[in-house]
């Protein structure tokens, strides 16, 4: 695993195969695809910034590498990927073996470029508050200190608006001072830009042009009229502040038996033509705040009727949601829009019921936007998670904007896809493979927002065909891929950054060894999950269930070794054995048991899944269990419900909770306060290890988990017990030893499972 590792610290890739099967026909014979989870702005202070421009090729446009052959006297180079011959142009001409330009160091296979004279002025970032009004009062109260908090962090050249709505929107006019001004539209219908131009007058007192797209200052909009809506952070500090202030709850009366009236819909769609109007191009996000379901207007999810329920996942199943698709093909919309704009698209939803974040999710993850969704605006999972956006730390996410993202492969290897927050370019080439999956028919992605987590899961297509012709293909047994990321930096500058990578390529019967080598297992299960959320959302009648357990079967019985037809013979390579425990736990796991989850619930996990990197990933597929006792110290114990006993504390990890599970002994102790007696220390360092580790944990992750502090047989033990493998139930034969626990479920064990696994892989 460890070589692994150390590419990903490198490169910021982990493939599911390093060693990558060299026909077609090998490739599908594989099983689990080949495709790679890479992190682009994975930070890595080795990674050395050229202040020049890259050097590209004249027939496929990919940059100098490492691996470009180079002939230092005649001063030519060739491209490893379409082996085009290029001069060095003439501020190259001191180059030699011995005096190399850094993007052709054999260790800098990332590198990032800084053009200074494409830079023009840095444009400040944009943050948009779109902040939801229709909540009690006590919600509105945390939700005022969390805002007051953010605007004290906001970087001080950033430019900021301020829209409130409930039954109507109202956009705040922080440029004029004298008293509180707003311009109000109502929330039944959409608003166009026009509409924005004409009713909030932009052109007051100027001709408005005739044709074309009107958009930002270069259009003749200006500057003053755009600064009424859109003000640098240090100049409004004021109106801001007192506009968060008096805040208040909406006022149109609510009748007992009615949901308020709450146009989410139309607040959201103002707000991109807002900035399509003023900062088109240029990095901006929307964060809105949303405090419950949208009834109102487009995009509403709910009748304002509380006798009807808000849709579930059976209603979605059966097709008796009649809003749903109105309002995922409004999202959709509003995502194109933001899109071309540049603009992100972040969902802060606090509520105890739905609020609409599965409609919502194309346009947040479209643009790249985050995600936090929690019970209440007073929770931590929403205050920390909202101040680790615009604190500067060592685990902030440095926000960067307007991102495009590119790809070049050797010929033989196509890209059906990605899974993760981007959006296709639709610019098709001979890269595009004719299968589709996710954003794909391109070899461009647009990422209006991207972070030094932001993982994307790539799917490749090998295209080679067996046969004769196959040999004079490629003479190398090397793939090559290019990723290339334009980004605007936090900092405000233009930057590129480049990854360069070969791999090995083998064909035939003999290459399994060697497949079997390069074979990443975490990589794997993060990509099945990927592609498995990806089925359940896009193919009707799909059974994810069914299609892992085929998957692993076949993956079995093609690199297990055996003798046919008796399962003991039965064993997998250590790179390959963790995988079904893997498989085991996705099946088992919330992305594919949506029973007991709303789909907003569902939408959430599987966005995360989506955008974060493979050690996550794994995380939230297979949970990390640590055990704390007097006998020994920290250890990490198998997730099975035989871990728990009477004296032990358990430290669960599931990425989106942090479970500290105290065994009945020590909850006794605990509660009888003999951590705080003399002659006890022992017990309070037992009680407050598990306690660090968590808040390790908590600090370095987004969104913030929620951290969880229960006693065995309390109610809150079932966040630990839904996560054990049940190799003791209710109806084991042997009973769990006293002070262990067990688990009422009729699911299979592990070792049932891997039983039935044997035997199917063998036949």
């Amino acid at each position: 695993m460890s070589e692994f590792l150390d590419l990903e610290a490198q490169d910021g890739i982990r493939m599911t195969w390093n060693v990558i099967p060299g026909t077609k026909q090998d490739a599908t014979n594989c099983v689990i695809p080949v495709s790679a989870i890479f992190t682009p702005l994975k930070p890595n202070p080795a990674i050395p910034v050229l202040p020049y421009a890259p050097l590209r090729c004249r027939m496929c446009r990919s940059i100098l590498n490492p691996f470009s052959i180079v002939d230092f006297v005649a001063k030519i180079w060739v491209c490893p990927f379409c082996f085009q011959r290029n001069h060095f142009p003439q501020h190259y001409s001191t180059i030699s073996e011995n005096n190399l330009p850094a993007e052709l160091f054999p260790q800098f296979t990332t590198i990032e470029y800084v053009s200074t004279n494409e830079m023009g002025p840095v444009a400040p970032p944009v943050f948009l508050f779109v902040v939801d009004t229709c909540m009690i009062e006590e919600e509105i109260g945390y939700l005022k200190s969390a805002l007051a908090q953010a605007i004290e962090l906001l970087p001080d050249q950033s430019l900021v608006g301020f829209i409130t709505f409930g039954t109507y929107v109202q956009v705040h006019e922080l440029g004029f001072g004298l008293l509180p001004k707003s311009y109000v539209f109502k929330g039944t219908k959409e608003v166009t830009k026009e509409q924005i131009l004409d009713q909030m007058s932009f052109f007051a007192g100027k001709t408005k042009p005739t044709t074309g797209v009107i958009a930002g200052a270069r259009d003749g909009l200006s500057t003053e009229s755009i600064a009424r809506f859109l003000l640098p952070a240090s100049e409004c500090e004021f109106v801001l502040n007192s506009v968060v202030e008096e805040l208040q709850k909406d006022p149109w009366p609510v009748p007992a038996d009615k949901r308020s009236s709450r146009c989410t819909g139309v607040a959201l769609s103002v707000a991109a033509s807002l900035l399509g109007v003023c900062v088109p191009g240029s990095g901006a996000r929307i964060m809105a705040f949303v405090g419950g379901p949208s009834t109102e207007g487009p995009g509403s999810i709910v009748s304002k009727s509380l006798s009807e329920p808000i849709r579930s996942h059976k209603d979605l199943d059966k097709g008796s949601a009649p809003l749903y698709n109105k309002a995922v093909k409004f999202y959709e919309d509003i995502s194109k829009q933001l899109v071309n704009q540049g603009h992100v698209l972040d969902l802060f939803a606090c509520a105890l019921d739905q609020v609409g974040v599965a409609e919502m999710k194309v346009a947040v993850e479209r643009t790249g936007g985050v995600v936090v969704l929690a019970e209440s605006f007073g929770h931590s999972v929403f205050k920390d998670s909202l101040r680790r956006i615009f604190q500067s730390s060592d685990n902030d996410l440095d926000l960067s904007f307007n991102g495009i993202f590119e790809i070049n492969c050797s010929k033989d290897v196509k890209v059906q896809g990605i899974l993760g927050p981007c959006t296709s370019l639709e610019k098709k080439s001979p890269l595009s493979s004719d299968t589709v999956v996710g954003q794909g028919n391109t070899s461009a992605w647009k990422m209006c927002g991207l972070d030094r987590k932001t993982s994307l899961c790539l799917i490749f297509d090998i295209a080679k065909k067996d046969g004769p012709d196959s040999i004079g293909q490629s003479a190398s047994n090397q793939f090559y891929f290019q990723f290339l990321t334009y980004y605007q930096h936090h900092e405000g500058q233009m930057r590129l950054r480049a990854t360069t990578l070969s791999r090995k390529w083998v064909a035939g019967s003999g290459g399994v060894q060697e497949l079997i080598a390069g074979f990443d297992q975490e990589a794997a299960a993060a990509v099945m999950a990927r592609l498995v959320t990806y089925k359940m959302e896009a193919e009707a009648d799909f059974d994810p269930i069914r299609w892992l357990d085929r998957a692993l079967i076949s993956l079995c019985s093609k690199f297990g070794e055996y003798h046919k037809e008796t399962p003991s013979s039965f064993s997998l390579s250590p790179r390959l054995s963790i995988f079904p425990q893997f498989m085991f736990n996705l099946r088992r796991s919330q992305f594919v048991q949506v029973f007991n989850n709303s789909p907003d619930e569902t939408a959430y996990f599987t966005m995360v899944l989506n955008r974060e990197n493979v050690a996550n990933a794994v995380v939230m597929i297979q949970p990390s269990l640590i055990s704390y006792s007097f006998q020994s110290g920290p250890e990490p114990v198998l997730l099975d419900v035989t871990a728990i006993a009477a004296d032990r504390i358990l430290l669960l990890d599931s990425y989106f909770t942090v479970v500290i599970f105290h065994g009945i002994t020590i909850a006794q102790w605990r509660k009888a306060g003999y951590q705080d007696q003399e002659g006890h220390e022992a017990f309070a360092q037992l009680l407050e290890a598990p306690q660090e580790e968590a808040d390790a944990i908590i600090k370095e992750r987004f969104p913030v988990p929620r951290l969880v502090v229960c006693d065995q047989y309390g109610s809150q033990a079932r966040f630990l017990l839904a996560k054990l493998n049940p190799s003791v139930t209710y109806n084991s034969d042997n009973p769990p030893p006293p002070g262990g626990d067990l688990i009422f479920t009729d699911d299979v064990s592990f070792q049932v499972f891997m039983d039935h696994l044997q035997r199917l892989a063998v036949q």
